[in-house]
């Protein structure tokens, strides 16, 4: 016990100061699993070939040689300062969930979340793009995807998809704001419930709801998104999400985490099950993708 006295404090620092990368490691390579194991043999074979040219990228400190690693390839070249500096509004949209939904609000020029998955997605199914950009249009397809699953990067109120919304977590976490909770905390909480990792969360799952998993355009994955945001993140912390802000500091305490898990589980499998999905029509021999790059093109 005085030893844990002592070591407690330097956990509480720890959780605060350290860089959080959207959805963490873990949460981006769990959704980029799920979409592996789903995706047709053909499909798996194309990823393949295109990984394993990831020198092309030039970014030895941020290898994209997996579908894992790829998942965080676009929050690690953070690291590599001015050089990927344009792509740092792609990650999320901030849409104020207490007006009707409108994501052209938070969508300037297309330097925002749902834009950015369909424009990777036609690179990444136009064959006539050099390798090196259609292996980064994977890895941003691959990463926003998971990004736009978490609903603090498709909701916001002002206050940078929760980020300025104070808030405690448990005892180790301590100090900290409503979009590192979702992002990290409850995050890895929720996958590593047993069942746990990839395997775990479709083991949950029958045939008929992945298929009803996949469904929907982008538009409707953003407002699902931004909905669980609004209806769920928000006012985990605040009965009224549009209200005043609560008097003291909410705690997400263990009942409330609890009752998340099956949530964020839940959004895991579909953000993995849909990026399997867009990844199969990207290299499918009569991509929709293909046919939107050209016409774009024209």
């Amino acid at each position: 016990m005085r030893i844990l006295r002592y070591l407690l404090p330097l956990l509480v620092a720890f959780s605060l100061t350290s860089p959080a990368a959207a959805y963490w490691d873990y949460g981006h390579q769990v959704v980029a699993r799920i979409a592996w194991l789903n995706i047709r043999p053909e499909t798996r074979a194309e990823l393949g070939r295109l990984m394993r040219q990831s020198r092309l990228l030039d970014t030895p400190t941020c290898p994209a040689r997996t579908i894992e690693e790829v998942s965080v390839w676009p929050d690690c070249i953070k690291s590599l300062g001015e050089r990927f500096s344009y792509s740092a509004s792609w990650h999320y949209q901030n849409v104020d969930i207490c007006r009707p939904f409108d994501p052209d609000s938070a969508c300037r020029d297309g330097n925002c979340v749902s834009v950015q998955i369909e424009r990777n997605a036609r690179l990444l199914a136009d064959r006539s793009v050099p390798a090196r950009e259609r292996l980064m249009a994977l890895a941003f397809l691959v990463h926003f995807v998971g990004d736009l699953h978490q609903p603090m990067h498709a909701g916001d109120h002002g206050d940078l998809g929760g980020n300025r919304v104070a808030v405690s977590y448990g005892i180790i976490a301590g100090r900290t704001n409503l979009h590192l909770a979702w992002d990290g905390y409850v995050a890895e909480r929720a996958i590593t419930t047993p069942p746990g990792s990839a395997d775990g969360i479709l083991s949950e799952l029958s045939d008929a709801d992945k298929a009803a998993m996949k469904g929907g355009s982008i538009d409707d994955w953003a407002r699902e998104n931004w909905e669980i945001a609004r209806d769920t993140a928000y006012r985990t912390v605040n009965p009224d999400p549009c209200g005043p802000e609560a008097a003291e500091r909410p705690m997400i305490t263990e009942a409330i985490t609890r009752s998340l898990i099956p949530v964020v589980r839940r959004q895991v499998a579909r953000g993995g099950l849909r990026l399997a999905r867009m990844l199969d029509e990207a290299f499918a021999p009569d991509s929709p993708w293909r046919h939107a790059a050209a016409r774009r093109r024209r």
